[in-house]
């Protein structure tokens, strides 16, 4: 039995990607690995939306070699498209793999030991291509709608590594999610690039999910990171269902209509704000969080301040915080008035306190509240790990507790990450 380690960095599109690799190589005899132990084939999932992101990538590639000199070692995704041709003087990487030849990874591997030769070039170009995940990393699954984005955002590169926004077939995503749930998952994730701009063949991203919402098993559904446009204006009604869990992850990047402008958002924050209250008003305890690009060329202390007082007055419960990084080939990177790092280090750690202040400020307000945990991992010392319904991390005690197990809670009011065990009802 050959042996296969994965290693995943970036976003959850990323994720869904390697779990669906997981269990192809899981499906057809290979045991897996954890990365960093001895293994025949070594797959690196890279990312490349920052600089830092690019170092991680390129330190995690160099472990895998050093810790594995006679394996295949695999690189795959967003970095190779980025940057093949640095990536290529690395004669130690047996295949680099893009974003539209990833969903191949096993059949190129494949051929590899039965002594053939494949080029990846000559795989399939298929960005829905990948298996049915049966053997993940992680108790919840994702379910991929959709690739690519139109936007052209100044800052971003993902247009360029990942290509135009292109949808999945319906009847693709619904057996998917069949075929999960009968695999024993509870916890959906819908992710993508651009998700809430799904369109195939006129239906639109609301009209996918309440498709969802009609089949059959024991599940729930999140929505992954989402832009606060392209969804219809009666978007809040969907999460009345049982189904979906009341948590949003929507994409700010700047509280300044001015660099916002600079960015070429399709919003402004007059428009982002009244999604927030539309939210708020029918569901007084749902939960946001965002990200925030902070130190973008041009960003004056006026423009900064006024990030500042929007996500006080949002109250993100969490803000993934990005400084600015160039990246050749974008607009941004031409642009003038650029940020010293310094200036960028000092305002992300106003970000982060900021967002420390939230996130206690929203688990307070929770303390009393039910939520349905579903239990994630139990430690050695029986203490259950997971995720309400609002996405707030939890662990407690019970009887009879197993990991993929919905549990149902109350806050406890004395300390907001430990918890009083219900029946569940």
């Amino acid at each position: 039995m050959r042996k296969v380690s994965f290693k995943t960095l970036g976003c959850r599109l990323n994720q869904y990607e390697t779990d669906a690799l997981v269990s192809e190589f899981y499906r057809n005899g290979y045991e897996l690995v954890s990365f960093g132990e001895k293994a025949d084939v070594c797959v690196i999932n890279t990312c490349t939306v920052t600089n830092q992101s690019d170092q991680k990538s390129r330190n995690i590639i160099n472990q895998a070699i050093r810790k594995n000199p006679d394996s295949v070692i695999v690189v795959a995704g967003c970095m190779v498209n980025n940057l093949r041709e640095q990536l290529e003087q690395n004669e130690k990487i047996t295949y680099l793999v893009d974003n539209e030849h990833k969903s191949d990874i096993f059949s190129l591997i494949d051929a590899h030991f039965k002594g053939e030769i494949l080029h990846p070039d000559q795989l399939a170009v298929n960005v829905f291509g990948f298996e049915t995940v049966e053997k993940s990393l992680h108790t919840r699954t994702f379910i991929k709608i959709q690739d690519g984005c139109d936007h052209f955002c100044t800052f971003c590169i993902v247009p360029k590594v990942r290509g135009r926004a292109v949808s999945r077939p319906a009847d693709e995503i619904l057996e998917n999610v069949r075929r999960v749930t009968e695999n024993g998952f509870k916890e959906l994730v819908i992710t993508g690039v651009n998700i809430s701009r799904y369109n195939y063949n006129g239906l639109n991203f609301e009209a996918l999910i309440g498709l969802i919402f009609d089949l059959p098993g024991e599940f729930r559904l999140r929505i992954s990171s989402i832009e606060p446009d392209g969804f219809d204006p009666g978007f809040h009604e969907l999460f009345h269902h049982p189904r979906l869990m009341p948590h949003l992850h929507l994409c700010l990047q700047s509280g300044s209509d001015n660099i916002l402008m600079k960015m070429h958002r399709t919003y402004n924050v007059k428009g982002f704000m009244e999604i927030i209250e539309r939210f708020k008003k029918e569901f007084p305890d749902f939960n946001f969080t965002t990200d925030i690009i902070v130190g973008f060329p041009g960003e004056t202390d006026h423009d900064f301040e006024e990030t500042c007082r929007i996500v006080g007055q949002a109250e993100f419960s969490h803000i993934h915080t990005f400084r600015y990084s160039r990246r050749k080939g974008t607009r941004a990177d031409r642009m003038e008035g650029h940020i010293p790092e310094k200036v960028k280090s000092e305002r992300s750690e106003r970000i982060r306190e900021i967002s420390d202040s939230n996130k206690k400020k929203y688990y307070r307000s929770m303390t009393g509240k039910p939520q349905t945990v579903l239990i994630e991992r139990i430690s050695g010392n029986g203490l259950a790990h997971g995720y309400g319904e609002h996405y707030i991390p939890v662990r407690f005690r019970g009887q009879d507790l197993e990991v993929n197990s919905f549990h149902k809670i109350i806050l406890d009011k004395d300390n907001i990450y430990r918890f009083n065990q219900l029946p569940l009802v």
